[in-house]
């Protein structure tokens, strides 16, 4: 069993910190073969999550702790749309659909949980260049 706790989440910012990217990711399936993607992201400000979309998956997206916001952008890379996250809030996530362009910003120290349809590696996903 897999337990998300504050010792894990204080574990992840640590590699975080020491990470040049500025965020660490943890797996969370079982197994190499399960038919979707889990995992936690830590975030920390100046991470750059550069756009990017995943043609074949809608991502789920739901914060754990922090402060982040989902860019929405267009094939063009105008912005259109921004979704704040934050627990005190009460605004705990959202679902990017498949094929949309998206980033993240991150506001202050955060882990978020992506959920994608499908194995790694199948979603597609494509950096905006």
């Amino acid at each position: 069993m897999i337990t998300i706790d504050k010792k894990l989440i204080s574990n992840l910012f640590d590699k975080a910190a020491e990470n040049p990217r500025r965020r660490h990711n943890y797996d969370l399936r079982t197994s190499p073969d399960e038919g979707c993607q889990r995992m936690l992201n830590a975030l920390l400000p100046g991470t750059e999550v550069p756009i990017h979309r995943h043609p074949n998956s809608n991502e789920s997206v739901i914060l754990i702790s922090g402060k982040v916001v989902e860019v929405i952008y267009d094939d063009a890379g105008n912005e259109l749309e921004r979704f704040h996250m934050d627990t005190a809030a009460s605004n705990f996530g959202c679902i990017v659909p498949a094929g949309t362009w998206h980033s993240v910003e991150v506001l202050e120290p955060s882990v978020i949980m992506e959920v994608k349809d499908g194995r790694y590696g199948e979603d597609g996903s494509e950096i905006m260049s």
